[in-house]
């Protein structure tokens, strides 16, 4: 409650601080009219049974004013009134409060979103989608449902009970005020006993839902992989076994849901009845009118509608700050990669990038790179090669900063880059993945996405050099094409090459490209490299390569191994000293070969052994040449 504080009194909003003050007021006033309807009630019976005993109506003092009050059908009125002003000044109430409600939820959201972005990719690349969601999505609801309970039920059933134990004191005597007291000290232990009970069993019901929301979700971001295994039926099964838990724990808590209203009614009709049964014999002794027996009936019957709320209000704040802990343990996940208090913006000259003993490690028990050194003068093309592992990847996820070296350092024109704001860092470098994902929205959004103020026809000129934009106006819907989730609706190659354009588009000092042209055919891929090698032109570029025919004009070639430089230098000069990289050249090239023997034969690709097709740069040096089971097979 303390830290949701800021959320519910918004010390930048004067207007929401005023609605709530307002609203108190209306509070304050609704329980005045709730409390006083029954004395209408009182009233009106009391004058009924004056005059259906023929006792004339009577007369004060006070003139029209008081025989008008003591006339049945006036207060009869009065009594219509009295509740038409409680929902009157409730839903006025609610009215104002609810700006306040939504202004608290949005900005607890917003908090949350920023802060799920802020967190690093070690905590993006161990979560669960379909759980995170979950989270967010029980936190938001969560946060209404606290912010409303507290603003709308719980202060004015506290007001409430302060004015009807006075009243009890002030209209009957002590015996009343202590039976009411011991039937709401039952109903609010009984109602804190059965409702601790629920929170277990909700909270296995929350755990069900999130394991099969998580479930559903994964299985779904996977459909095509559950397609190509035909594990639909097993894919069911494991989402059914999630809902079998999940109805086991839903059917407790609506049964437990019985037992808990069966028993707050039981108590509160006893109480009811013991405060009747002291009315009727006061009655009886002529020491209370008819119209007070109808009172004490009024008086508790209305007071048991803000308690059986209350009893669902406990449940419910109770669940909510279970759901709004487990949000504020979100919040509460530390951001790896933060910058410093004083971090200034990158300032980008020529853009030479260098890595100066780098050293890192996802777990400490294994070390990725091992004293990485080398340097990406301004405006050259170093490329990074190895086998699979070898941590090339690694290298680009270093230099956007999404990780913090172990030891050494990264620096961008003399920068330590964990010296300067991360946005900057990442204003200044373009990335082309290799495994590219777009937005479930149309192709302009996702080529725009490289730079918001761009325009039409930059956004154009952009697919146009990602040899992209022949494809676009050939769609019926043209740049407004939907992608679908993910891009699916896009072939590897259309995704690759709008993810290019998007770079394009940024136009950053210094590029990284993590193999760019993976997903295309040889002929595209030809025209996709000149694309690149213009757009590179005069941009410090970092290209992590695994098919070495991409690279072969890069100013240098670093090639990795276990984490360390084994080799570097041109590709003519890593050729001629026959070591790592020219073996990765040779098997690279036969199976180029082969490919180029099958296309001229026309032969069937199935009918070349898989570690021909499948051969690239990466891997393993011990296996055997192929090239001639390739021509075997062929002839």
């Amino acid at each position: 409650m303390r830290d949701l504080q800021p959320f519910m009194w918004p010390g930048d909003r004067p207007d929401l601080r005023l609605r709530i003050a307002i609203a108190f007021v209306l509070l304050v006033l609704t329980k005045l009219v709730t409390v006083a309807v029954p004395y209408a009630f009182k009233w009106a019976t009391d004058a009924l049974t004056i005059a259906s005993n023929g006792t004339p109506v009577p007369q004060t003092e006070a003139g029209w004013f008081a025989a008008a009050l003591a006339a049945p059908v006036f207060l009869v009125a009065l009594y219509g009134l009295g509740r038409v002003g409680m929902v009157v000044l409730a839903q006025a109430r609610d009215a104002l409060t609810a700006a306040v409600v939504m202004h608290a939820v949005r900005r607890l959201a917003l908090q949350v979103f920023q802060h799920i972005h802020r967190l690093s990719l070690r905590y993006h690349l161990k979560r669960r989608t379909g759980g995170l969601s979950r989270v967010v999505e029980r936190g938001r609801t969560a946060i209404e449902t606290l912010t409303r309970t507290a603003l709308l039920t719980v202060a004015p059933t506290i007001i409430e009970l302060v004015l009807v134990f006075g009243i009890l004191a002030y209209q009957f005597d002590w015996r009343y005020v202590l039976a009411v007291f011991i039937t709401l000290a039952v109903y609010f232990w009984f109602t804190y006993v059965a409702s601790e009970w629920r929170l277990g069993i909700r909270r296995v019901l929350n755990e069900q839902d999130t394991d099969a929301n998580s479930k559903a979700i994964d299985s779904l971001l996977n459909y095509e992989t559950v397609k190509y295994f035909g594990n639909e039926e097993r894919e069911a099964a494991r989402f059914d076994r999630s809902m079998a838990g999940y109805e086991v724990a839903a059917v407790k808590t609506y049964t437990s849901l019985s037992w808990l209203n069966a028993g707050q009614a039981v108590i509160f009709t006893i109480g009811l009845a013991v405060c009747m049964a002291m009315a009727a014999i006061d009655v009886r002794a002529g020491r209370n009118t008819v119209g007070d027996f109808v009172f004490i009936n009024a008086m508790m019957i209305q007071l048991y509608q803000p308690l059986n709320f209350l009893g669902w209000v406990y449940r419910e704040i109770k669940q909510a700050i279970t759901d709004i802990e487990a949000m504020f343990r979100l919040l509460a996940e530390e951001v790896e990669v933060e910058d410093k208090p004083d971090a200034l913006a990158l300032a980008v000259a020529g853009g030479v990038v260098r890595f100066e003993d780098v050293r890192f490690s996802y777990e400490p028990e294994r070390r990725i790179l091992k004293g990485i050194s080398f340097e990406v003068p301004a405006g050259k093309t170093v490329a990074i090669v190895g086998p699979s592992g070898a941590g090339k990847s690694t290298i680009s996820r270093l230099l956007f900063r999404f990780y913090d070296v172990s030891s050494g350092r990264i620096t961008i024109d003399g920068q330590d880059v964990r010296d300067v704001t991360q946005k900057s860092l990442r204003d200044a470098i373009g990335m082309v993945p290799q495994d590219t994902v777009l937005f479930n929205d149309t192709i302009f959004y996702n080529i725009r996405y490289g730079r918001w103020d761009a325009s039409q026809e930059e956004i154009e000129a952009a697919a146009s050099m990602a040899q992209i934009d022949g494809f676009i106006r050939s769609l019926p819907k043209g740049y407004d094409t939907e992608v679908g989730e993910r891009g699916l609706k896009l072939s590897g190659g259309e995704k690759q090459r709008v993810a290019i354009a998007r770079t394009i588009l940024k136009a950053p000092p210094i590029l990284i490209l993590d193999e760019a042209t993976s997903a295309l055919d040889s002929y595209t891929e030809q025209e996709i490299q000149s694309a690149l090698e213009s757009v590179s032109r005069g941009r410090t570029t970092l290209v992590i390569a695994h098919r070495l025919s991409t690279i072969i004009g890069a100013d240098e070639i670093i090639v990795l191994a276990a984490g360390e430089v084994v080799e570097r230098g041109t590709h003519g000069e890593l050729l001629d000293r026959n070591g790592l990289y020219a073996g990765m050249w040779a098997r690279q090239r036969e199976a180029d070969q082969a490919r180029e023997l099958l296309a001229r034969t026309g032969e069937d690709a199935d009918l070349v052994p898989k570690e021909v097709m499948s051969s690239s740069a990466e891997d393993d040096m011990d296996k055997p040449p192929v090239i001639a089971v390739a021509a075997a097979t062929v002839s």
